[in-house]
């Protein structure tokens, strides 16, 4: 009997960003919502609220980048935290 499995990666992709005065929310293909603190991320934590919510999708959701302030976040990255 062969015991070894091969287990293959699931890829997650961001769906949506939403803030809070304290922490950046970022929403899951697959369901989750990861929550991190905003001062994790200093050029976010001091943009305007505008600014902030001027962002889009990058590589179908792999990552999140906002160009008026120059800032990206992947999702891998966050899932690491």
């Amino acid at each position: 009997m062969n015991t070894s499995a091969v287990i293959k990666p699931i890829t997650v992709f961001a769906t949506d960003v939403r803030f809070s005065n304290e922490v950046i929310q970022v929403y899951l293909s697959d369901g989750r919502v990861v929550s991190v603190p905003i001062e994790w991320f200093p050029a976010l934590r001091d943009a305007t609220e505008e600014q902030r919510n001027k962002w889009r999708l990058i590589g179908r959701g792999v990552g999140i980048h906002w160009e008026e302030i120059d800032e990206d976040l992947f999702v891998d990255g966050l899932l690491k935290h």
